[in-house]
Formats: structure tokens, sequence, C-alpha cells
């Protein structure tokens, strides 16, 4: 699958956010220093997270960066197309006609890892900013909110003999 350090940091820094904000602005030094991530390269982020509307700006003394909605309301899927990573386990463009060969086909494993993408893109649209904080994952436990189907915890990994 591809998730770069784009995809990954956003959400690091949205679930921080999330985290310290307690209705006050966040500063992204404090975000940049907790997470271990470059501070301009946070400012990328946030200035195309800000145009996703994930986030608002507060100028001035004291200002910095809340969350745009609720923790709860937030998808990790949201914060990731934000950023615009696309999440995908193909090599194909995403919407092209072209098949990932050289003679411009399909490989015989695209269908796998196209269901593969759809799948881990249905996973991240469940999860919210709020689970990820709140810490209601543990475990590949059950994720369910009001007026969304259940999805089944994650199956244990057989042990390799």
């Amino acid at each position: 699958m591809k998730l770069t350090t784009k995809g990954r940091y956003a959400v690091m820094a949205m679930a921080d956010l999330a985290r310290h904000s307690s209705g006050n602005p966040v500063a992204l030094a404090e975000i940049a220093e907790r997470q271990e991530i470059s501070l301009s390269y946070l400012e990328q982020l946030f200035a195309k997270l800000r145009r996703g509307s994930l986030v608002k700006s507060v100028r001035g003394p004291g200002g910095g960066y809340l969350l745009a909605r609720g923790a709860d309301a937030i998808r990790i899927s949201d914060v990731i197309m934000a950023v615009d990573e696309p999440i995908k386990a193909t090599r194909c463009e995403l919407g092209s006609p072209k098949g990932c060969l050289a003679s411009s086909g399909r490989c015989i494993t695209h269908d796998l890892w196209e269901g593969l993408s759809q799948q881990i893109h249905v996973y991240l649209n469940s999860v919210s900013l709020g689970d990820v904080i709140d810490g209601r994952l543990a475990g590949g436990a059950m994720v369910t909110r009001p007026g969304s189907e259940e999805l089944p915890a994650r199956a244990p990994v057989a042990a390799a003999s």
C-alpha cells in the first residue's frame, strides 16, 4: 500500500491537535515538538488541512489551530485525502484506463490490490479522530458509532509454525 509520511504525519498532527486543544488554539510549534515533525512540513500540511475545512487558524498572540469540527466528526480518510494522499495498493493511476503493465494492460493481481485499496478506504472512513485519541481502536476492537454499521474486529493472525 502506498501511504507516505504526508498522510501519516497529517493524521498524527490532527490527533495531537484534537487531544491538546481543549477549545484553545494549539501552536504548530507545540505539535511539531511533541510529534517530532518538522515545523515547516507541518505548515505545509496545515495549509492543506485548512483548505480542506478540517482546521481553523487563529491569528495573534495565543493563536494557532483548532479543529473545524468535533474530533468524532472528522474521519481519518478525510485527513489523508485533504493532504492529497491517495489510498491505493495498485501501481495504476487512479481513474486511468491505462493498466499497470508496460503494455497498458492490467496485471493478473490488479483486482486483488484494488479491492484492498477499497477496504482500506472503508476502514479509514469508519474511524474518527475521536476514536484514535480515545483509544477506541486498541486490540482491533469493534468500531461503532450511532448511525453507522458495526465493523467486525480484526481476526487474530495465526502464529507461523
